[in-house]
């Protein structure tokens, strides 16, 4: 997708005193898609599978929730890779100024007849009869204690039929692993332009608030909300993505 300016370069963490506890803020939303960029390994590539996996299993005027859709860079791109199926995108956040610039973004792309917004909790909402729902890195934040209930409830509000899409940081329950993969993917971000400072002070601030599982954990989370068969569609060492899909 041809996007538009990248916008403001992300030097959140660049200042060289304590962090505050990470949130999605009017300072974060300010240089979101330049932070997706340079810290989530191969971002695009990731949305373009899911855009073949959605055109699998998708149905004609499908509804897609984006929960967490942050500024809506995952659905103006799903939007222009199917443009044939008159699916109905709606994106999820509790975010004011992340919805407000997402919607800018819609209009710059003249995309609003396909793609909605709502300012909402996504635990707590009805997504009934949906075809699909994703969640990309969004799980992650969610106390995981609520995990489970919030699992079944999209399941539950699937059609049937209807495909979960879920990408998240994961652990790796084996110490030495998980420190070497932490390690290279610390590597990735100096390669993104990133100083050894911007990233020990932003794990810092994520530390309690982003709280990975294993990719074992997500797929047991997923199969016991009900979902038939799951399966992962991508790794990069301690990222991962999967599909689960609810019985016909």
């Amino acid at each position: 997708m041809k996007q538009p300016a990248s916008g403001p370069k992300d030097t959140l963490f660049i200042e060289d005193d304590k962090p505050e506890d990470f949130e999605f803020n009017d300072r974060v939303v300010e240089v979101f898609d330049d932070m997706l960029d340079r810290s989530i390994p191969s971002y695009k590539e990731v949305i373009i599978s899911i855009s073949r996996l959605l055109n699998i299993f998708l149905h004609e005027g499908d509804r897609v929730y984006d929960l967490g859709c942050a500024t809506g860079s995952t659905l103006l791109e799903l939007s222009r890779l199917l443009p044939d199926k008159g699916l109905r995108f709606i994106g999820v956040d509790n975010s004011a100024p992340m919805l407000e610039k997402a919607r800018l973004k819609t209009e710059l792309f003249s995309k609003q007849d396909a793609i909605g917004f709502q300012q909402a909790d996504i635990t707590s909402m009805d997504y009934a009869e949906a075809g699909a729902c994703i969640l990309n890195y969004t799980l992650q934040f969610i106390r995981p204690l609520k995990r489970e209930e919030f699992i079944r409830s999209l399941y539950t509000s699937l059609r049937p039929g209807g495909v979960l899409i879920l990408s998240e940081k994961t652990i790796i329950h084996d110490r030495g692993l998980n420190r070497e993969y932490i390690d290279i993917y610390h590597q990735f971000k100096k390669s993104r332009g990133y100083s050894e400072l911007e990233i020990a002070k932003k794990r810092e601030a994520l530390e309690n608030i982003l709280i990975p599982f294993s990719s074992e954990e997500n797929i047991a989370l997923l199969k016991k909300a009900g979902f038939v068969s799951v399966a992962p569609f991508f790794q990069w060492f301690n990222f991962a993505s999967f599909i689960a899909v609810k019985a016909s």
